[in-house]
């Protein structure tokens, strides 16, 4: 029996919420290349980089990884972008 990643799990359950009522206006495609999608994402939300990695909840050093492409982020993390950017309140602001 395959154990499920329990944030992927809840981010996944908010994006489906969130993305109800956009369903119309938001197009997320699932096949996306995962840099050219957290690029799109990050310039989205119209943060810097430091406040963009507050909001994540990762370091600046990591927003700086994933910005240069040298490490991908995950699905959980794409999720959680996608959040941040459809539904900025969701934030910890």
């Amino acid at each position: 029996m395959e154990s499920k990643d329990p944030m992927f799990e809840l981010l996944t359950s908010l994006e489906q919420i969130v993305f109800k009522d956009l369903s119309q206006t938001v197009t997320v495609s699932k096949k996306s290349n995962p840099f050219t999608e957290f690029e799109q994402l990050r310039k989205g939300t119209g943060l810097k980089p430091i406040d963009f990695a507050r909001e994540m909840g990762v370091s600046v050093s990591q927003v700086q990884e994933w910005e240069s492409k040298r490490v991908i982020p995950s699905m959980t993390e794409l999720n959680l972008m996608r959040l941040i950017q459809a539904a900025p309140v969701l934030s910890t602001q």
